[in-house]
């Protein structure tokens, strides 16, 4: 492939970043951790999330922060996690703010996996041999998204008759919580992680009745 055939990576949100960010190694660790095999191997939603704590590590360094793998870890959840209550993510905003990070900047830098996915297919190349993993993945982000979605339409609707005094309420959340409960074996797991661990324990119920 000639240079006037290598696309250039940084028309895409991933790529730009990478050399926004000085991280010149991230895109073929991103690429090795999406092609590998065994433990190696990571969905891009991993990838997404492992991305955007590299671009939250940097933030906090260039504001004159040393901070270790917990603080940055703890942090990323906060801002990003679902189950977070509104007013938790916003006092973490405000500690960042005072702490010298454009949060609203940063947040705008975050990738998805989609993003991920477009880099290393289309910018770097990369193949990966579909497997039920990939499966997985993509029934997971399905939920997730539809779980995000009623949370939010619940959420509109509760403030909605809250400010038309309709109904009475002080401060809230909304937890969506779909859940699977197995009838052989009486396993009850929230839907995404029984996908993520897959499945029940009934095949290891079924070989320990065998033997």
């Amino acid at each position: 492939m000639t240079d006037a055939d290598t696309p250039d990576e940084t028309r895409c949100k991933v790529g730009r970043l990478i050399v926004t960010y000085d991280l010149q190694e991230m895109g073929a660790h991103l690429e090795r951790r999406w092609t590998g095999a065994g433990e190696e191997r990571a969905s891009l939603r991993t990838l997404a999330d492992e991305f955007n704590r590299q671009l939250l590590r940097v933030a906090l360094a260039n504001a004159g922060h040393n901070p270790v793998e917990q603080d940055v870890t703890t942090t990323y959840e906060v801002l990003t996690d679902d189950d977070v209550s509104e007013g938790a993510r916003t006092q973490k905003r405000l500690e960042l703010s005072r702490d010298g990070v454009d949060v609203d900047s940063l947040l705008g830098d975050f990738v998805s996996h989609q993003a991920v996915h477009t880099y290393l297919r289309r910018y770097r190349g990369a193949e990966r041999e579909s497997d039920a993993a990939d499966q997985i993945e993509s029934d997971v982000e399905t939920l997730r998204r539809l779980q995000a979605r009623t949370g939010s339409v619940t959420a509109d609707a509760v403030e909605r008759s809250a400010s038309t005094e309709r109904i009475d309420v002080g401060e809230f959340d909304v937890l969506v919580n779909v859940r699977v409960l197995c009838q052989d074996c009486g396993a009850d797991y929230e839907a995404v992680e029984l996908l993520e661990r897959g499945g029940c324990d009934c095949e290891s119920d079924r070989r320990s009745t065998q033997s």
